[in-house]
């Protein structure tokens, strides 16, 4: 692996979280963060791509994929949460806890994220350097696999959108198209996107590094900065609406609703 590329990677990404990290100050919205990790994702992906030495047009793949998921991941975020003119609950609840060292603090959430996109980021490296110069069918498994994904993201998205956009709606629970099968289907199928980079990697030396991607998103997404606090917020919002929901609707992996015992 070119360790110097990988510093420049982080070098660049520490540059751009502190300038949006002086964005936030003046804005008092921190979900620029979010925006910051989808488009650092990208930018990683596009380097290891430009300067890797593997199979040229596997690597042309390779910043595709990445580049077009991190765009569209980045563009939601900044659209429909950051320039929806309200911070997200996460950030107002962690500006009450930090008090007067919120500040610094998020200073050092920012950089923590430019660290997890170089952490996350090293299954793109591997697939950069893959061995085989000719395409094989794990290539065109990831393909399909990165298409399911996309789409099925893009469309759990706007299905959401389209739910919350009615003013009849508000306050309730949207259970309309995938949402019926999955609490949250955006997050399995975001989940489900970085099992692409471990397809694109079979038969690559340090193969095992792309499971790094799922395991650690699975990890976030399941344990810290996924469900459990999407779930808190909605309860306060939609209560025994939302409780409903729970006992009758998968958290994640989509599958068929329950009945409700109650």
């Amino acid at each position: 692996m070119n360790l110097e590329i990988v510093l420049l990677g982080w070098l660049a990404l520490a540059l751009m979280m502190s300038a949006l990290w002086l964005w936030q100050r003046r804005s008092g919205d921190a979900g620029i963060v979010d925006v910051g990790w989808a488009a650092g994702l990208g930018f990683l992906a596009v380097l290891y791509a430009a300067t890797g030495e593997g199979f040229g047009p596997r690597r042309l793949l390779l910043a595709v994929v990445v580049g077009v998921w991190s765009f569209r991941l980045a563009s939601y975020l900044l659209f429909d949460r950051v320039l929806s003119g309200e911070e997200d609950g996460r950030y107002q609840e962690l500006r009450r806890n930090w008090g007067d060292r919120v500040q610094p603090r998020f200073f050092v959430f920012f950089q923590a994220q430019a660290l997890l996109d170089l952490l996350l980021s090293l299954p793109f490296l591997v697939v950069a350097a893959h061995p085989v110069h000719y395409w094989t069918l794990w290539d065109g498994l990831a393909v399909a696999l990165w298409l399911l994904a996309l789409g099925g993201e893009w469309i759990a998205d706007r299905q959401l959108a389209a739910f919350r956009a009615r003013p009849e709606n508000r306050g309730k629970t949207c259970r309309q198209g995938l949402w019926r099968y999955s609490r949250h289907p955006n997050y399995f199928f975001e989940w489900l996107h970085w099992w692409v980079y471990v397809l694109l990697a079979v038969g690559a030396s340090y193969f095992w590094v792309t499971l790094i991607g799922p395991a650690l998103m699975l990890f976030f997404i399941l344990k810290v900065t996924g469900i459990p606090p999407t779930e808190e917020r909605a309860l306060l919002s939609r209560g025994e609406d939302y409780r409903r929901y729970q006992r009758t609707t998968s958290a994640f992996f989509p599958w068929f609703p329950r009945e409700d015992a109650q």
